[in-house]
């Protein structure tokens, strides 16, 4: 991606290779404002990113690992249990107190 002013087919390989490895970002970056505008006036372009996102999810989508929210939600239940019993316990203190307070007003 280090080459200036890249040809349209030149940067179409540089974004599959972009798309593939996680960094569009830095392909983003990479743009000078002529190969910017190569892109946008470019008709061929958008087809063939798209051909390429299609192709990229196919021959990979064996091996794509979709998150695992399980760990995630018991994470919240558990969460959740602790603030539950830290409510109950706050429950139980007070009725303690107001009950010694009750008993020692009425000795």
């Amino acid at each position: 991606m280090s080459d200036n002013n890249r040809e349209i087919h030149d940067l179409l390989v540089d974004y599959a290779g972009a798309l593939r490895d996680g960094c569009i970002p830095d392909f983003l970056k990479s743009l000078t404002r002529e190969e910017a505008s190569t892109i946008q006036e470019s008709y061929e372009l958008p087809e063939a990113t798209e051909m390429i996102r299609v192709l990229n999810g196919a021959s990979f989508a064996d091996t794509a690992v979709s998150p695992n929210v399980g760990l995630f939600i018991a994470r919240v239940d558990a969460k959740i249990m602790s603030r539950k019993k830290q409510a109950n316990a706050a429950k139980r203190t007070t009725r303690t107190l107001s009950k010694r307070r009750s008993s020692q007003v009425e000795h």
